[in-house]
C-alpha cells in the first residue's frame, strides 16, 4: 500500500494522484488561471476535474512530479481527508445575483481565513449562501448558513453523502460579527465533545439539540436559551 503523500490523493490506478488547489468560495484569478494552465500542460495531466467543493482537481499526477506541481502552482493546496476545513462553499450573494439578501462572498472568504487551519475530528465543509434558496447547500454542510432581508441564519451538523442529514437551524437574524462568533462556539462545543473520526452530523444525531441548547446556548448572550 501506496504512503500517503500531503496535499495529494492516491488514485485508482495506485500510481497516479491528484492534487487540488484550493481556490476560497471558489474564487480564482487569471494568474491561479494560468498557473493552472501552464502547469498541467508542463507535467501532462490528464484531467482537470470541478469538484462539487468549487475547486479544480488535477488528476493523473505522477508521484515525482507532486512537489513541482505543487511548486509551479503558487496556490495553497486543498485538503480531501485530513481533520480539518476542507472549503467554504458560496453562491455569488449581493456580489452579483439580483435575489442576494447578503453578502455570502465576503462572509464565506472571511469564515475559510478563520477556519482553515483549525484541527478537528473529521473533515468540515461550509455552505454560505446569500439567501433563503440556498444555492451554496446550507443545509447539508456541517456549518451552514444563509441571508434573508433580516440577517444570517446558521445551520448545524448536515451532511450529503450516503448518510444525508438535513443540519438543525441554530440561530436566525444574526449579524456578520454574531455568525462567527456562534461558528467558532459551535466548532470549539464539537471540539470538546465529539469523538475521532466523527463528522458533526454523527455528532448531532448522538448528542442531539436538547443537550447543545441546554450546555451553550446560556454562554451565547446573543441567543436566548429555547
Amino acid at each position: 500500500m501506496k504512503e500517503k503523500i500531503e496535499g495529494a490523493i492516491v488514485q485508482r490506478d495506485r500510481e497516479t494522484y491528484a492534487v487540488v488547489p484550493r481556490s476560497p468560495a471558489g474564487i480564482v484569478t487569471p494568474e491561479n488561471l494560468e498557473n493552472i494552465v501552464k502547469t498541467v500542460r508542463k507535467y501532462n495531466i490528464p484531467i482537470i476535474k470541478m469538484t462539487s467543493g468549487q475547486r479544480m482537481a488535477l488528476v493523473g499526477i505522477k508521484e515525482e512530479d507532486i512537489d513541482k506541481v505543487k511548486t509551479d502552482l503558487g496556490m495553497p493546496i486543498g485538503e480531501a481527508t485530513a481533520p480539518c476545513l476542507h472549503y467554504v462553499q458560496t453562491c455569488p450573494g449581493t456580489a452579483v445575483c439580483k435575489l442576494g439578501n447578503q453578502d455570502s462572498l465576503g462572509l464565506g472568504l472571511e469564515m475559510e481565513e478563520l477556519y482553515q487551519k483549525m484541527d478537528l475530528h473529521a473533515k468540515l465543509k461550509m455552505g454560505v449562501s446569500g439567501c433563503p434558496r440556498c444555492c451554496g447547500e446550507s443545509y447539508m454542510r456541517d456549518i451552514g448558513v444563509f441571508g434573508s432581508g433580516k440577517g444570517w441564519t446558521v445551520i448545524f451538523g448536515g451532511n450529503s453523502g450516503g448518510r444525508p442529514r438535513i443540519g438543525d437551524v441554530i440561530a436566525k437574524d444574526l449579524t456578520k460579527d454574531e455568525v462567527l462568533d456562534l461558528t467558532k462556539r459551535l466548532l470549539e462545543y464539537y471540539k470538546a465533545n465529539g469523538k475521532p473520526g466523527e463528522r458533526t452530523a454523527r455528532f448531532m444525531e448522538r448528542v442531539g439539540m436538547e443537550r447543545l441548547k441546554s450546555e451553550l446556548f446560556p454562554t451565547i448572550p446573543y441567543l436566548p436559551l429555547r
